[in-house]
């Protein structure tokens, strides 16, 4: 395991990280933050809760074979990409592959807390896990994603052999605006309108899926960044997730009641909705904490990935 005495400075300008290091934070320079020259032990106590050194060890680990990071595509300097983190586990191959999507308020991907430590959690449940850094600059950003969603899809697809996975069995995990896109995924906005298949089961982890819920402090300048329309278009289409369920997999959905940024109404419309469509869905929300706890360690919140995949697990024995 990782010293936890060395700083996030010192971990992120190992050169085996050199192609993902600018990218532990997207859209964020993390030397010219206070956290540079923290250690990883302070980081924990002072700044994010969840297990730091536990996705960075498995990162690292990963940076020493050849078959880690793969640039999808290129959009001026931003570009597509996935993490590829394997399970140790050799029934993983067996099994569905999770496609992880950190949040960021649409302008950031924090892999460094919702990317490489939940992704570790998942490869000790014996899963392989790919991590997508997304697009997050320029207008009619959704639609983007849904690009980058589907080109990873596919990606992984035809590379399945290589990467020890079955191409059309997969599941979804997003966190706050990533939560959001792996639901969007499973509008027609998602899988069908690129004709992928349909995740087995998605994890929406203190997601947002409700813009009615945040219409009346909408700039009509960040409606046409994220949607290419105004507000109130957005919200009599798709991009409204708990009026579109119709092509939703089973999900389970993780929360924290104490969230004022990402309210728990999100979460429970969504999983009304669910219901009254007949399709399986686990709501759990902790009786305290708030917004990014990431991989719940130390926290009410600490073994969610396993529940989702026990979640999971039992629709496939039922």
């Amino acid at each position: 395991m990782l010293d936890t005495s060395k700083t996030l400075g010192e971990i992120l300008s190992d050169p085996r990280l050199a192609p993902i290091a600018k990218d532990a934070i997207r859209d964020l320079d993390l030397s010219r933050e206070g956290m540079w020259n923290k250690s990883i032990a302070q980081l924990r106590e002072e700044h994010f809760g969840g297990n730091l050194e536990a996705g960075l060890t498995r990162l690292l680990q990963a940076a020493e074979t050849d078959a880690w990071y793969f640039e999808l595509s290129r959009h001026g300097e931003e570009n597509t990409f996935l993490t590829y983190l394997p399970s140790q586990d050799k029934a993983a191959d067996d099994r569905p592959y999770i496609l992880l999507v950190p949040g960021g308020g649409f302008v950031n991907v924090w892999n460094l807390t919702e990317g490489w430590p939940v992704a570790a959690q998942y490869n000790a449940l014996g899963y392989h896990v790919f991590i997508l850094t997304y697009q997050v600059r320029g207008g009619n950003i959704l639609q983007r994603e849904m690009d980058d969603f589907a080109e990873a899809i596919r990606f992984i697809r035809a590379h399945a052999s290589d990467f020890h996975v079955q191409p059309d069995r997969y599941l979804t995990c997003g966190f706050s605006a990533g939560g959001y896109l792996v639901c969007l995924w499973n509008t027609r906005k998602g899988y069908r309108a690129y004709d992928l298949p349909s995740p087995r089961a998605v994890f929406p982890v203190y997601p947002v899926t409700s813009w009615k819920l945040r219409k009346g402090g909408f700039a009509p300048d960040s409606a046409l960044r994220l949607f290419g329309t105004g507000i109130e278009e957005a919200c009599e289409s798709d991009f409204e997730i708990p009026e579109h369920v119709e092509g939703f997999p089973p999900c389970a959905l993780f929360l924290a009641a104490q969230d004022d940024l990402v309210p728990p109404d999100h979460s429970r419309l969504l999983a009304d909705a669910l219901e009254r469509e007949g399709i399986p869905c686990r709501l759990e929300i902790g009786p305290e904490g708030g917004h990014g706890f990431a991989d719940g360690t130390g926290m009410c919140m600490a073994g969610w990935t396993e529940r989702a995949i026990r979640f999971y697990e039992g629709l496939e024995k039922a």
